[in-house]
């Protein structure tokens, strides 16, 4: 039986915008792990004016009171990208996404999870996936597995019983995406370096860093192989020419040119591997709050990030080398060029590799072949509206 007491109201201003972050904010203190985030960025996040999300989708956001009290949120969104591709691909025609999940117990959960699909429903969408918040690049999946230990940056960090509330909700899952955990300071196997040294002999391969001195050009190029790259995978949105810009310039200040690679076939760039300093580090030591002396703490770290961890969100090979093993010796070559650095300029110990997903046998054995063990898995839901 729904409880009565519960009341969800609509968050559309800025003052709800602000208050939908900073309950989420107050969730995630809760968490024996949690890393706090920049608030100024969380508020980007859901701002129109600010995301380019917005430009192809719908959204809203809930808030859940009872008695007058805050108890959870939850975003409703319809990303019209998405409506357009095939249905094979986990997207597709009628599906709508909620986001953003938290609440204080299953009564509430159920209450704003019902809210979403009767917003969603009323829109004509007839199945809904989640969590996704809000866009498929940003943070999908909800953590099921690895609350044991802190979330790398751009990682979600949900409570483990938020999944029991889902799935009695109704929902069951419909894609499972895995990190995986890397010993930055163990060398690869005899096998891996000897596939390496062929692709160094190799005149028509070139793995270069990346040049910031050309950014826009290097992220348009990225961005190129990527929407190639995984155009055939499931939960695939290619991203809009005010996506990249907008990743561009959000991107810039953590990239360094040395951990972050392109490779070129007979000068064509075919493949890349992002890599990122764990930012995450120094959010936990200035509590997320830039003010008084945090920004220039963050700085400071983001120029020199020492014994930094890394993780690595994105690589892609151009969809016309897939299934061939040159794209597995490219893979290889950049993330042992990209080991290399990270061990030894940046004293990193531990590289955290993904999201991957579940059914992607080669990035698995990719991830397989280097030693590195999955250390989280995310779960995103789907149900029948």
């Amino acid at each position: 039986m729904a409880d009565q007491n519960i009341v969800i109201v609509e968050a559309n201003d800025k003052k709800g915008r602000a208050a939908f972050v900073d309950l989420g904010r107050e969730f995630a203190a809760r968490e024996p792990h949690f890393v706090p985030q920049l608030r100024s960025e969380q508020l980007e996040l859901v701002n129109p004016a600010k995301n380019p999300f917005f430009e192809h989708a719908d959204v809203q956001l809930f808030i859940a009171r009872r008695d007058g009290k805050p108890v959870g949120r939850i975003s409703a969104h319809i990303d019209h990208l998405a409506l357009e591709l095939p249905r094979e691909q986990g997207m597709g025609p009628g599906t709508g996404l909620f986001g953003y999940f938290d609440a204080e117990d299953e009564a509430v959960a159920s209450a704003l999870l019902a809210r979403a699909e009767e917003w969603l429903r009323s829109r004509g969408m007839t199945r809904v996936l989640g969590p996704i918040s809000l866009s498929i690049w940003e943070e999908p999946g909800l953590l099921v597995t690895g609350q044991d230990h802190p979330p790398m940056i751009m990682m979600g960090h949900h409570p483990a019983h938020y999944a029991q509330w889902i799935e009695q909700a109704g929902f069951s899952e419909a894609k499972r995406l895995l990190t995986y955990d890397l010993d930055v300071q163990q060398e690869f196997p005899p096998l891996i370096r000897r596939i390496v040294k062929s692709g160094e002999r190799n005149e028509r391969i070139q793995v270069r860093k990346v040049d910031k001195s050309k950014w826009d050009e290097e992220v348009e190029t990225i961005l190129h192989i990527l929407n190639d790259a995984w155009s055939n995978n499931w939960g695939f949105i290619p991203f809009t020419e005010a996506e990249i810009a907008h990743a561009g310039k959000k991107l810039k200040p953590i990239i360094h040119e040395d951990l972050n690679m392109v490779a070129e076939l007979d000068g064509k760039p075919v493949a890349f591997m992002l890599t990122f300093p764990d930012i995450n580090r120094p959010l936990k030591e200035i509590g997320g709050k830039l003010l008084p002396f945090g920004w220039f703490k963050l700085l400071r770290w983001l120029k020199k990030p020492k014994q930094a961890d890394m993780r690595v969100p994105l690589m892609g090979v151009l969809k016309e080398l897939h299934n061939s093993r040159l794209a597995s010796q490219l893979a290889f070559m950049m993330i042992s060029e990209i080991r290399d650095v990270a061990a030894t300029k940046y004293k990193a110990r531990r590289g955290e590799i993904g999201w991957i997903l579940d059914d992607n046998q080669g990035m698995k054995a990719i991830a397989d072949a280097i030693d590195s063990r999955v250390n989280r898995e995310y779960v995103v839901y789907e149900k029948a509206l």
